[in-house]
């Protein structure tokens, strides 16, 4: 191609006319280049090319470098990602023993994601269970939702005239892991009387479905902690697990169930008030309950009805 370059001032027809005019004319250089639209130092550099090359001179030639660095072979690289995995030493440590740039051991890490000590460490399995039968494992968790007045900013886009200091509302959820049955309430706190009452609650509500609890399990927070929630478990029989500190996903039908009710429920519809939000809540769950699918589940749900 000729000319590659869309904004050129000159083709190889436009250096030949302008070295013509420099050479045969015996025009000033200057004034040339000044005709042709570029610098003289432009036209300079086509004349030396034509005097040294000729004609072949005025062609285009390739943008490439005439010289570059040799590529480090792959042995640097790989002795610096054993020195990383193996003794997890730091960019700098590993530059400074290979006798390496820091910013070239640091980029390697970074092309081969070495560069976190999370990235060191094997990616622990995904450990995926379910109950086979309604109540061998109850979930509860609890979720903080914001008290609005008016419809806020995911639908107006628009974050003045926002409900000042109203609160919040605390979405105390219980769900079963084998049929994914679930039984909300909002209540104004997450002390120990509102998970207590929650707790009481809920397994009369799945008592009355057939549904007899046998384990609950609940996260660190202070009111699954509370005496009086582990004495109510105690009185009743029923076994208290507690996830390990900072691994939510061991409650992961309750923090799932959670995801599910914000996108479908308490974000899906632009609700005037918190209040209208709450009053909405008895809808979805029957919805929830009785008609939403759910692929992973194995167990039939109930539908409200008890069971034989």
């Amino acid at each position: 191609m000729n000319n590659p370059h869309k904004n050129a001032r000159t083709t190889p027809l436009g250096r030949a006319e302008m070295i013509r005019r420099i050479v045969g004319e015996s025009r000033p250089v200057g004034e040339v280049a000044a005709g042709f639209g570029v610098s003289e130092r432009t036209a300079r550099k086509w004349l030396s090319r034509w005097r040294s090359d000729g004609e072949a001179g005025l062609q285009n030639r390739s943008s490439r470098p005439h010289g570059s660095r040799s590529a480090t072979s792959a042995f640097w690289p790989g002795l610096a990602a054993k020195l990383r995995r193996e003794y997890r030493l730091t960019g700098e440590e590993i530059a400074s023993r290979l006798g390496l740039a820091r910013s070239t051991v640091a980029g390697w890490l970074t092309r081969m994601r070495l560069g976190r000590l999370s990235a060191l460490d094997p990616k622990e399995p995904v450990r995926r269970y379910q109950r086979e039968r309604p109540g061998e494992l109850l979930h509860l968790d609890i979720k903080r939702l914001a008290r609005f007045e008016g419809v806020g900013h995911r639908i107006t886009g628009n974050r003045r005239g926002a409900s000042q200091r109203l609160g919040y509302d605390f979405l105390h959820v219980a769900i079963d892991d084998a049929t994914r049955l679930a039984y909300v309430e909002v209540l104004p706190d997450e002390r120990r009387w509102s998970t207590t009452g929650l707790l009481v609650r809920a397994l009369r509500w799945f008592k009355e479905r057939g549904v007899s609890v046998q384990r609950v399990m609940t996260d660190n927070g202070s009111g699954y902690i509370a005496r009086l929630f582990r004495k109510a478990l105690g009185m009743l029989a029923i076994r208290h697990i507690r996830t390990r500190l900072y691994t939510p996903k061991t409650n992961g039908k309750a923090e799932r169930f959670i995801q599910t009710m914000l996108r479908e429920w308490a974000y899906a519809i632009p609700f005037p008030s918190s209040a209208r939000r709450t009053a909405d809540l008895t809808r979805w769950l029957a919805w929830y309950n009785q008609h939403r699918p759910h692929a992973r589940c194995s167990v039939p749900r109930s539908s409200g009805r008890r069971r034989a």
